[in-house]
């Protein structure tokens, strides 16, 4: 397998498809690929989609990555993302990790309602809670040995923003179902295109700046006049994307041959 002049280097199947790019999938095992795909590989002057798998090795070798490094690390991964919010100053809603022997001192800190998450792979809305009482605390401790605890902000909406490479390809509004707090479309959300706000545009493109995170979906709340970052999602879904026409494998296409992604 010999790539074309000019083609790009990938590895995930974002890209599958694209003539520009020569996608070599990712093997569990580096010397599973060929001796030529290695030459690719480790020539190339940028790797797209490397995974988890190959994202750090690559960038221990000083190559070029997309999406970054950061984007993989703490994708799914809401403990690591809180940290990292705190300690960059970015405002979030204030939220305390607690470990088994310390589950009784959640009451002291937090007072009902409050948010109650697992900490991780709890995407589209599911594994996470809105805690009202102690029976529907313990129902939450019950499944989790780490605790994720977040204080509530009341909101109808929230705000999605997709950056590829920092630049805003997208951004919406997530309405709630009626009698649920989660905005997640899997959970009944509604999506709206009106009246996107400049302002958590722009605090979604700091954040995902200071985070490194190039490729994502950042969701925020407004809340008595003040953004907060919610979480950043690196499976920010494609629906709002086909709503407004738009092509996910287009937009990096062009970005790509536009030189948009180095």
């Amino acid at each position: 397998m010999i790539a074309k002049k000019n083609s790009f280097i990938a590895l995930g199947s974002r890209l599958r498809g694209v003539p520009e790019v020569l996608t070599l999938g990712v093997k569990p095992n580096f010397l599973e690929y060929t001796l030529k795909e290695r030459e690719l590989i480790l020539g190339a002057g940028i790797i797209l989609f490397p995974t988890l798998n190959y994202a750090q090795f690559l960038t221990t070798l000083g190559k070029r990555i997309f999406p970054s490094l950061e984007t993989y690390l703490y994708a799914d991964e809401k403990i690591k993302q809180t940290t990292l919010f705190q300690m960059l100053g970015i405002s979030h809603p204030r939220t305390k990790i607690y470990y088994h022997l310390h589950h009784q001192d959640i009451l002291k800190d937090f007072t009902f309602p409050f948010v109650a998450k697992i900490p991780r792979c709890s995407a589209r809305g599911r594994g996470i809670f809105k805690i009202d009482n102690r029976k529907e605390l313990e129902e939450y401790l019950s499944l989790v040995r780490v605790a994720y605890i977040q204080e509530y902000l009341p909101h109808k909406r929230d705000l999605r923003v997709v950056l590829i490479n920092y630049e805003p390809a997208l951004s919406y509004w997530r309405i709630s179902s009626p009698g649920d707090f989660r905005t997640n479309l899997s959970q009944g959300g509604k999506i709206s295109f009106d009246d996107i706000p400049w302002q958590g545009v722009e605090t979604a493109q700091n954040s995902a700046r200071k985070c490194k995170l190039n490729d994502v979906g950042i969701d925020l709340i407004n809340f008595q006049g003040r953004w907060y970052v919610i979480e950043a999602n690196m499976k920010y879904g494609r629906k709002g994307l086909k709503m407004k026409g738009l092509d996910l494998k287009e937009i990096l296409r062009g970005k790509l041959l536009a030189g948009e992604l180095f």
